[in-house]
């Protein structure tokens, strides 16, 4: 099989693939609809995107539809965008204002408008045959490129705020959503690197050698999305969005000036004993048993407004919610696996009782306050 067939018999395989895939995120239950369906969208203009290294042509009437097919590939990473507030923020739902996601699409098929849609066949097929080399296709990749990295760089500052917020909220299930979404996020930019020199390779080196990179970049991208819907599919708990409401402390705290300097130092008796008070209340009822407490459930039994918590928790006490909760959880465990009556429990059914409901998070945690796993703690006594 020669090198355009073999191109042509791994396009069809991983269109065929991702419609599938496609489809089945479309008709699966699950509890983030929106996010399934951004997702499959994105599979879906990706499938649309290899169709263009398929081994066919438009008929001279219909030449159009291949332009606009090459200019989809504009919408992919809105969509990702969008799929990772959808993944994030539980209360995130589609606007119109988000439409102008849509505007380099829009904008390249308008500069294609003059030199290509407008004009009578024989013109389009002159365009066709020195596409590479017109101004049009030029103006494309620039675009395609600003477009692509002002997403990864966009989702990039959303994942560092949510993960701020959900440490300054949350308790579990740790922040498997935040590093399932860093690794996309990481994987996207690399194969959009390999992409753009695979690029390049169209000017620089021969027909052959830029076949090849087709090939393996299909091959490569079909494996990621593979990847990408298993890992939603096997760990739906990753995907337990925070309220984008939220406000993380430093965004709420009085600006520093002498006037309120004076009043936080004339307030230290106070946040003293409101810590120590917290301390108590956490030490004798023991709400960081529940695996889902989150900082406003402990306000309404601490009975303070939750802002004041976070103020106390985040700035006073200068800890992340998410490290006061599991300290106390820790501190639990390793009372129990000091406890020769328990030494019967395994590790599996402490992590369980303390509050934890991850044993990847309960691991990391455990060994971040003691430098060592819960197995060599209990081994070490």
């Amino acid at each position: 099989m020669d090198k355009l067939g073999f191109l042509d018999g791994v396009a069809r395989i991983a269109v065929f693939v991702s419609l599938l895939l496609a489809l089945f995120l479309l008709t699966v239950k699950t509890e983030n609809k929106l996010a399934n369906r951004l997702f499959a969208c994105f599979i879906i203009f990706s499938a649309i995107d290899f169709s263009g290294l398929l081994d066919y042509s438009f008929p001279l009437e219909y030449v159009n539809l291949e332009i606009f097919r090459s200019t989809i590939c504009l919408l992919e990473m809105p969509l990702i965008y969008l799929y990772v507030l959808a993944v994030c923020y539980s209360d995130f739902r589609l606007k119109w204002r988000h439409l102008i996601y849509t505007l380099p699409f829009v904008v390249m098929n308008v500069v294609f408008m003059p030199r290509f849609y407008l004009q009578s066949g024989i013109v389009k097929e002159q365009f066709i045959a020195v596409y590479n080399q017109m101004s049009e296709v030029y103006f494309f990749q620039i675009l395609i490129e600003l477009q692509y990295w002002f997403y990864i760089i966009s989702i990039f500052l959303i994942l560092k705020k949510y993960r701020e917020i959900y440490l300054e909220n949350y308790t579990n299930p740790s922040t498997s959503t935040y590093k399932w979404l860093f690794q996309m996020n990481c994987v996207f930019a690399v194969m959009h690197s390999i992409t753009a020199s695979k690029n390049l390779l169209r000017y620089t080196a021969s027909r052959d050698t830029f076949l090849w990179g087709n090939v393996l970049m299909v091959v490569m991208a079909l494996c990621v999305i593979c990847w990408f819907v298993m890992k939603a599919l096997n760990h739906p708990e990753l995907f337990r969005g925070i309220n984008s409401q939220l406000q993380l402390t430093k965004d709420f705290l009085p600006e520093e000036n002498d006037s309120v300097t004076e009043v936080v130092n004339n307030q230290d008796e106070v946040i003293s004993a409101q810590i120590l008070a917290l301390k108590n209340y956490m030490t004798e009822k023991q709400p960081y048993l529940d695996p889902s407490l989150t900082i406003q459930e402990l306000a309404n039994q601490f009975n303070v407004p939750v802002r004041d918590l976070s103020i106390l928790i985040n700035h006073h006490m200068n800890q992340h919610f998410f490290d006061f909760v599991n300290e106390y959880r820790i501190q639990k465990a390793m009372n129990i696996l000091k406890d020769q009556s328990k030494n019967q429990l395994t590790v599996l059914e402490i992590l369980y009782e303390v509050g934890f409901n991850s044993k990847s998070s309960f691991n990391t945690s455990f060994k971040k306050h003691t430098n060592l796993t819960p197995t060599a703690y209990r081994n070490a006594l």
